[in-house]
C-alpha cells in the first residue's frame, strides 16, 4: 500500500511539475513516462519509458516505430494508438498554425463572427477575441458572466490575456439579453477605458459588438458611436 500511494504521489509531483515548468526541463525518459501515465494507469511507467528509449534509441523513433515493432516490444493498443497520436497531432497543429487563411478574421464581419456565440444566452456574457499582426485567431473565449441585464467588464483580464497570448488586435462583444443592440453609456465608457489601455501596451480594440436577441450593433462601424471612439474624431 506505502509503494502504491509513493507511486501515486510521484504521478502527482511529476504532473504538476510539467503544469509549473513546461516540458523544456525534463529527461527524455520523464516526458515519456508523464505521457505513459495517460494510457497505463495502474503501473509505474518508469522502467517502461527508459525501456522503449534504450530499444528504439530515442525519444523521436519511439514516436515513430511501426505499429508490428511496438507490439512487439509489449505495448498495448491502446498504448501504442496515444503514442502514434503524438506525431500525427503534432503534424495537424503545425499544419494549423500556418495555416492562415482559414483562421484569418475580417474584421468588418465581427458581427456575424460573434452572434451565434450568443444564441440562447439569457443572461449578459462578454467573449474576447484576440488576434496577431496578420489578423488571425489566436483566442476566443468567455471573459465574464453576468446577469439578466449587467456585466462586469473585467479589463484587467482582457490585459493578461493580450500580453499572455501576444496579440496585437483584440475584439470583444456582449450581449443584451431581451433588450436592444444600443450601446449604454457605460458601454461607450468601457469601450473607450479599454481601448486607451490597450493602447498604452500597443495593442488596438478593433471592436465592441453588442448582440441582442433579434439585432447586432457594431462600435467601430457605427458612425453615431464609433467615431470618437475607433477614429479619433470628437463626438457631437
Amino acid at each position: 500500500m506505502a509503494d502504491k500511494n509513493l507511486h501515486k504521489g510521484h504521478r502527482q509531483r511529476l504532473r504538476e511539475l510539467y503544469l509549473k515548468e513546461g516540458i523544456d526541463n525534463f529527461e527524455h525518459h520523464q516526458a515519456l513516462e508523464l505521457l505513459l501515465f495517460y494510457a497505463i494507469p495502474q503501473r509505474d511507467t518508469n522502467p517502461l519509458a527508459h525501456k522503449l528509449l534504450d530499444d528504439f534509441g530515442s525519444l523521436s523513433a519511439v514516436f515513430d516505430a511501426p505499429v508490428p515493432q511496438l507490439k512487439k516490444a509489449g505495448l498495448t493498443d491502446n498504448t501504442i494508438a496515444l503514442l502514434k497520436l503524438i506525431p500525427d497531432f503534432s503534424r495537424l497543429y503545425n499544419m494549423d498554425r500556418t495555416d492562415y487563411n482559414s483562421k484569418r478574421i475580417d474584421t468588418s464581419k465581427l458581427c456575424e463572427y460573434f452572434r451565434p456565440k450568443f444564441i440562447g444566452r439569457t443572461s449578459e456574457v462578454m467573449y474576447m477575441l484576440l488576434m496577431d499582426k496578420k489578423y488571425k485567431e489566436l483566442y476566443c473565449g468567455i471573459i465574464s458572466k453576468g446577469s439578466s441585464n449587467t456585466t462586469d467588464v473585467p479589463i484587467t483580464t482582457i490585459l493578461e490575456n493580450a500580453v499572455m497570448y501576444n496579440a496585437d488586435y483584440v475584439a470583444i462583444a456582449h450581449n443584451h439579453p431581451g433588450g436592444i443592440a444600443l450601446p449604454s453609456k457605460p458601454d461607450i465608457e468601457t469601450t473607450k477605458t479599454v481601448m486607451n489601455a490597450l493602447r498604452l501596451m500597443n495593442k488596438r480594440l478593433v471592436d465592441h459588438v453588442i448582440v441582442s436577441d433579434d439585432d447586432e450593433v457594431s462600435l467601430a462601424q457605427s458612425t453615431v458611436y464609433g467615431r470618437g471612439i475607433f477614429y479619433g474624431e470628437t463626438e457631437t
